[in-house]
C-alpha cells in the first residue's frame, strides 16, 4: 500500500510551524492550512486566485505539477503570450528575448475559457483516436510477424522441394551416363575380346609350327624338307598379312574411354553463385486509421512556411583555381559539416572536388574513370557517385578512397540516398538498393532523369517532358506538376518542409513546387546572375543551398568558366 503523503502550509512553514495543508493556491503556487485559506481569501489582491484540495492537486499528473505560473528565467508571473514561438512570456521577456516579436498577446485572451472550448473535447477524441490507431497498428503488426513467420516456412520449404527436384535431376542425369559408360564399356571389351582369341588361335598354331620344325629339320626327307618350307612361308606369310590387315585396319588402334561433362552443367558451378534471392517487397500501408486532424488550434502547431516566403540571398561564390577553370560540374553536395563536394563530369575522367565552408579549394578527392553525372551524401563521411558504365561507386571522402562498388542492370544517370537506401534513376526505370543488404529492387514506373528522396518519397524531373513528379517508395505515383516556367528541368532537392526545388534550365531558372504539387513559384532567375544551372543540393538543417551555374571572367562577356553559388532560404 502506497504511503499516505502529507502537505504542509507553505505559509506557516516560512514562520517556522508545520501545519496541514488542505488547499493549494494555482495562482500563488503554495500550500495553504484552514487559516491561512481564510486571510488568502480576504486579502484584496488574492481573493480571485484558484484553488484547490491537495488531494485534487495530487491527482494531477506529474508532468503538469512541474508547470509553473511564473518564469523561471526572471521569477515574473507569465503575462504574456508568443504567438510566434508559441510560448508564455512575463514583462521582462519581452527585452529579453523577444524584442522582434510581433505577435504578442495577453496571456489571460489565450486561456480564457480553455477547459470548455472544443479544442479540449477534440484533445480528448485525439488521444482517443490515436490510442485506437496504436492498438490497430500492434495488432497489424503482430498479424505481420505471423505472416512474415509462414512466408519464412514456406520459402524455406521451396528451398528444399528445389534442392529435391535439382538432386533427382542430377542423379537421373548420372544414372544414364552410367549406363552410356557401361554399354560402351562392354562394346569394346566384346570387340577386342573376339580379336583377341582370333590371335590366340593363330600364335597357337604358330607355335605348334616351331616345335615341328626341329623334328623336319632332323627327320625329314630332302623332298618332305622342301614342301614343308613352303607350307611353313605360306603359313607365316599369312599370319603376317593378316597382322598388317589388322593394322592398317585401325583393329589394332588404342581406343580409350573419355568422359567429357556437360558445358551447361559445368556452368552451373561457374554462373551459379546463389542459390535465389530473398527480397523484402514494400506495399504501401493500407490498414485504415482514423484520421488526425488537420486543425488542431494554431498556438500548439509550428507554423509552415508559404511558398511566398522562400526568398533565398546569396551567401558566397565557390573559388574554382585556375587550373580548374575547364570544369563542368555535373552534381554538387553540401556535406553535414558545412563543406561542398562538387563532380566535374568528363567522358574521359571525372574528378570529385572538395571546396571549404568559406568556398576555397582543398583538394581532390578521387578520380573516376569516364563520365560520372550524379552523386549524393549517404551516411558519416560516404557519398555515392553514379558512374555511366552501370555501376555506383561508394566514396569515404575522408580516406579518399572507393570503397565499394556496386553494379547496376541499367544507365545510372541520377543517384539519391536516405541513408538507408540509394534511388538510381536511367530516364527509363530505377532501382532501389538496400544499404543493409545491397538488395535491388526495380521501379519500372520511376522513369525521372534526376532524382531526390524525402520522408519515403520519391521525386524527380523529366526533362524532356518539362515535368516534376513525386512517387512512393515502391514506384506509384503522386502527383505530376507541369508550369510554363518550368522548361527542361534537371536538377532537382528538397527542404525541411518538403517544398520541391528544381533547376529550369531552358530559361535559367530555379523554381520552388510547392509540397502537394499545385503551386510553383521562381527564386532565382538569370537577373540574379544564375546561367547554364544544372545541379543543385540543400542542406535541410541549415537551409543552405548550393547551385552550379556559369560565370563571367571579370565581367567578360565573352569568357566564363563553371563555379558554384551558395545561398540560405
Amino acid at each position: 500500500m502506497a504511503s499516505l503523503v502529507t502537505d504542509y502550509c507553505t505559509l506557516c512553514n516560512d514562520d517556522g510551524t508545520s501545519t496541514e495543508a488542505v488547499r493549494w493556491c494555482v495562482d500563488c503556487e503554495v500550500f495553504l492550512c484552514t487559516d491561512c485559506e481564510k486571510h488568502h481569501k480576504k486579502l484584496r489582491i488574492s481573493k480571485v486566485h484558484n484553488t484547490m484540495s491537495t488531494k485534487d492537486y495530487h491527482n494531477l499528473p506529474k508532468f503538469m505539477k512541474e508547470i509553473s505560473s511564473q518564469c523561471r528565467d526572471h521569477k515574473k508571473k507569465y503575462e504574456l503570450y508568443c504567438s510566434i514561438h508559441a510560448c508564455p512570456c512575463c514583462v521582462m521577456c519581452i527585452t529579453d528575448k523577444h524584442q522582434k516579436c510581433q505577435e504578442m498577446k495577453p496571456l489571460s485572451d489565450i486561456l480564457k475559457q480553455v477547459k470548455s472550448s472544443a479544442s479540449v473535447q477534440l484533445f480528448e477524441k485525439d488521444l482517443k483516436d490515436v490510442k485506437e490507431n496504436l492498438e490497430e497498428i500492434i495488432k497489424h503488426l503482430n498479424s505481420r510477424i505471423k505472416t512474415c513467420n509462414s512466408q519464412k516456412t514456406k520459402a524455406a520449404e521451396q528451398i528444399r522441394s528445389m534442392r529435391k527436384s535439382i538432386d533427382d535431376f542430377l542423379d537421373k542425369l548420372e544414372q544414364e551416363i552410367l549406363d552410356d559408360l557401361e554399354s560402351k564399356q562392354l562394346k569394346l571389351k566384346s570387340k577386342m575380346n573376339t580379336l583377341l582369341q582370333q590371335l590366340k588361335t593363330q600364335a597357337k598354331q604358330i607355335s605348334q609350327l616351331q616345335s615341328e620344325f626341329s623334328k623336319m629339320t632332323q627327320y625329314a626327307t630332302e623332298l618332305q624338307m622342301y614342301v614343308g618350307l613352303r607350307e611353313i612361308e605360306k603359313t607365316t606369310s599369312e599370319a603376317a598379312k593378316q597382322l598388317e590387315d589388322l593394322k592398317s585396319g585401325g583393329q589394332l588402334d588404342e581406343v580409350n574411354l573419355k568422359l567429357t561433362i556437360s558445358s551447361e552443367l559445368q556452368s552451373i558451378l561457374k554462373d551459379v553463385k546463389t542459390f535465389g534471392d530473398i527480397n523484402i517487397n514494400t506495399r504501401p500501408f493500407t490498414l485504415q486509421v482514423k484520421a488526425g486532424r488537420k486543425d488542431q488550434a494554431q498556438y500548439l502547431v509550428h507554423a509552415t512556411p508559404t511558398i511566398e516566403q522562400i526568398k533565398p540571398s546569396l551567401l558566397r561564390q565557390l573559388t574554382i583555381p585556375e587550373d580548374l577553370k575547364n570544369i563542368n560540374i555535373t552534381a554538387c553536395i553540401i556535406l553535414p559539416d558545412g563543406k561542398y563536394l562538387i563532380l566535374d563530369g568528363d567522358w574521359v575522367t571525372s574528378d570529385l572536388l572538395l571546396f571549404s565552408n568559406d568556398g576555397m579549394f582543398m583538394r581532390e578527392v578521387v578520380t573516376f574513370s569516364g563520365l560520372s553525372n550524379d552523386s549524393c551524401f549517404v551516411r558519416t563521411n560516404t557519398v555515392a557517385v553514379a558512374l555511366v558504365k552501370k555501376q555506383i561507386a561508394m566514396v569515404d571522402v575522408e580516406k579518399n578512397e572507393i570503397f565499394k562498388s556496386t553494379n547496376i542492370s541499367h544507365d545510372c544517370y541520377s543517384v539519391a540516398s536516405d541513408g538507408q537506401m540509394l534511388v538510381v534513376s536511367s530516364g527509363k526505370k530505377s532501382t532501389i538498393v538496400n544499404l543493409n543488404d545491397m538488395s535491388h529492387t526495380i521501379l519500372e514506373g520511376v522513369v525521372a532523369g534526376e532524382i531526390a528522396l524525402f520522408k519515403g518519397n520519391i521525386y524527380g524531373t523529366i526533362c524532356l517532358e518539362n515535368k516534376v513528379c513525386c512517387y512512393t517508395s515502391t514506384g506509384e505515383p503522386l502527383w505530376t506538376f507541369m508550369h510554363h516556367d518550368i522548361a527542361n528541368p534537371q536538377g532537382v532537392t528538397l527542404d525541411k518542409n518538403g517544398f520541391v526545388y528544381v533547376v529550369s534550365v531552358n530559361n535559367n531558372r530555379v523554381v520552388v513546387v510547392s509540397p502537394d504539387g499545385k503551386t510553383c513559384k521562381t527564386i532565382l532567375s538569370e537577373a540574379d546572375g544564375i546561367k547554364s544551372m544544372l545541379a543543385i543540393d540543400i542542406n535541410r538543417e541549415t537551409g543552405i543551398i548550393i547551385l552550379s551555374s556559369e560565370t563571367k571572367v571579370d565581367n567578360d562577356d565573352r569568357k566564363s568558366y563553371k563555379t558554384a553559388f551558395v545561398y540560405k532560404i
